[in-house]
């Protein structure tokens, strides 16, 4: 199991966030990752404009996962129409 940072990005209205953290933590628990933190980086503007929004919620979550499982994470986060963007990065140890 490696560990990784996943930051996403949520709608600002509080019903379409918490919906979509709720799916965010159902398909990470899916596939057997581990969350060690979960941390709310606040409400920002976007650099640019990401499915006709212009802000959005930050959310940091620190997870432990079996490096093959990320291609699969990845193919259902596309799926999820509230998750406006995503990122994995690995942390070396």
């Amino acid at each position: 199991m490696r560990k990784y940072e996943l930051m996403t990005i949520f709608p600002v209205e509080e019903d379409q966030c918490q919906t979509g953290l709720a799916n965010v933590r159902a398909i990470l628990g899916e596939f057997g990752a581990e969350i060690e933190k979960e941390e709310f980086f606040g409400e920002r503007d976007l650099t640019y404009e990401v499915k006709k929004r212009n802000r959005g919620k930050f959310y940091l979550f620190n997870i432990k996962l079996n490096p093959a499982k990320v291609v699969d994470i990845d193919r259902k986060f596309k799926l999820d129409t509230i998750l406006m963007k995503y990122m994995f990065v690995r942390i070396d140890e």
